[in-house]
Formats: C-alpha cells, structure tokens, sequence
C-alpha cells in the first residue's frame, strides 16, 4: 500500500511541475503568403491560453511598418452553425483597407469553426440575456489579436482602427473603452446581439435589456464610433439600430449614425459582399484615418 501511496504521489507532482499545455501553443505566421493581397494564415492568442486562434492577415506590399485594421466577425448562438463556421476572412473589406496602407487581420474568436474551444460569448437565455458581458468577452479577444500584432516589426504600435460586424461590432463597442492612443477609430457595421430571435427577421431578444447594455458601453467610452446600418437589415433594422447608437450616445459615448442603402436581399451582410464595401465606401472613408492614401489610379494611355 505504501508503494502504491508513493506512486501516486510521484504522479500528482509530475502533473504539477510539468510545463502547461499552453506553453507548446505557438502564436505567428502558420503558413507562407498567398493572393490575394498577401494572404496568410496567423495563430493569435485566446483567452484560453491552450488554444490558438485561427486568423488570416492581409497587407500592403512592402516591409512597412504598416497601420493596423483588426476585423471582428459575426457570430451565433446556435452551436452547429458556430462549428461549422468557414474562417471569415471579408475580401472586399480587406482589400478595400490594403488599399489605403492598412495591414488587415480577421481573427477568428473562441468557439467557431477551426478555432474551437469554448464559446465565452454566450449572452444566455432570451429572458436573462447578458449583453453587456458577452460584448466584453468578444472585446477581450479582439483586443488579445490587436495586443499581438503589434507587437510585430511590420505593424505600427499606435492608431489602429476596429471594425465590427453584428456580434463583432457588439464587442467592438464595448471596445470603445481602450486608450485612443492604441486604437483611433471604431467602425460598426449593424452591431448588437439577440437579432432575428427563434429564427424571426426584425425581432430581438430583450431589446431593453440591449439598449441599456449599450448605454452602459457609452459611458467609458473613450473612442469615436461610425455606425453603419443597412436600409434592409432585418437583424437590427436602421430605426432599432438609431435608437441603440442613440443608447450609447446618452451614456457618453462619440456616435456618427449613418443609414446606408439597401444591399442585396439582406442588408446585415453587406459588409462581406463587394457591392456592399462599395455602398459603404465613402461613410467609410468619413472614419478618422481612412481618407488615405486613396488607391492608385491607373496611367491614362493617351495614344
């Protein structure tokens, strides 16, 4: 018995001095770069510090060192549709951005499609939804990837922009928090959580509870926020959306709300579609440090 005592406790002290899981996780490049505009796959870190996160960065040629663009995706609460998730990557978006001497990373957050791991961003059930912590937990993983690419030669250290989409312009808001110095500028296209509720167009879960979310958000706001919204977006329609931007400017928070056409069959998706960053792109140009350089223009041949 007392050998096997022993054993035991050889085993019990093993565990505990062996280096953790999280220290193998390796954070950078996992591949070469690619079209378009310089593609390649990046690990970034998570708040699980065991897991990686799955991201794909776009730049401008060049060694740089380039300003920084950091893309927050949409999410879901359905679990299936989160796995199955595609690494989102927003191509027009991007090189929309590239154009204007951004470099541009789309992480991919805890709990979707390769990146795995548990989801942190739960806002729970219809009737306790908890919108004000599920944005500060999308918020913490976007500021993680922004932490990280900074620190790399080719990325400038100061006035990074943010851009939200639906759940990742949630967290960009709550976002809106950090030292200006880091991050100058906000962009959201159609932010919020709890849209389309049971499957429904132009119905939320616990609209109170997110408007005052978003009151609680504008009051340490301390960066300037543009505010997108689609006229056909059924997930939080451009009325819903002015009177939550409407929320978060009565709490303290900078808003610039603009109502942009019609896109396609559904508005909340423009922003990953070319014929949405092209109806978006002079609100967007209206965004602090966005106005340049403006893409190249082809020399006219006047043979």
């Amino acid at each position: 018995m007392r050998f096997l005592n022993t054993i035991a406790l050889l085993s019990l002290l093993a565990l505990l001095t062996a280096p953790p899981l999280y220290a193998q996780v390796r954070f950078g490049p996992s591949g070469g770069e690619g079209e378009p505009l310089r593609r390649q796959e990046w690990l970034v870190p998570s708040p699980d510090t065991d897991v990686a996160a799955h991201a794909v960065l776009f730049r401008p040629a060049g060694a740089g060192p380039f300003r920084l663009a950091i893309v927050a995706h949409a999410s879901t609460q359905n679990v299936l549709r989160r796995a199955q998730m595609p690494q989102p990557e927003y191509r027009p978006l991007a090189a929309f951005l590239v154009s204007r001497g951004y470099a541009v990373l789309v992480p991919e957050r805890l709990g979707h499609g390769a990146t795995g791991g548990r989801y942190v961003e739960d806002q729970g059930g219809c009737d306790e939804a908890d919108y004000a912590r599920s944005g500060r937990a999308t918020a913490e993983q976007i500021q993680l990837a922004l932490d990280h690419l900074r620190k790399q030669d080719f990325i400038r250290k100061e006035a990074a922009i943010v851009i939200g989409h639906s759940a990742g312009g949630w967290g960009a808001l709550a976002l809106a928090n950090a030292d200006p110095k880091t991050i100058s500028a906000i962009a959201v296209f159609a932010p919020g959580r709890g849209g389309h509720a049971n499957d429904e167009p132009n119905r939320i879960c616990a609209p109170h509870t997110l408007l005052a979310a978003a009151a609680e958000f504008g009051k340490s706001a301390r960066i300037a926020v543009t505010w997108l919204v689609a006229g056909n977006d059924s997930y939080f329609a451009p009325a819903f959306s002015k009177s939550l931007a409407d929320a978060f400017r009565g709490g303290g928070g900078r808003v610039d709300f603009r109502t942009l056409p019609a896109v396609g069959s559904e508005g909340h998706w423009m922003i990953e579609s070319e014929a949405g960053v092209k109806a978006a792109s002079s609100e967007l140009a209206r965004v602090p440090n966005l106005s340049g350089p403006a893409p190249a223009k082809k020399p006219r041949d006047d043979r």
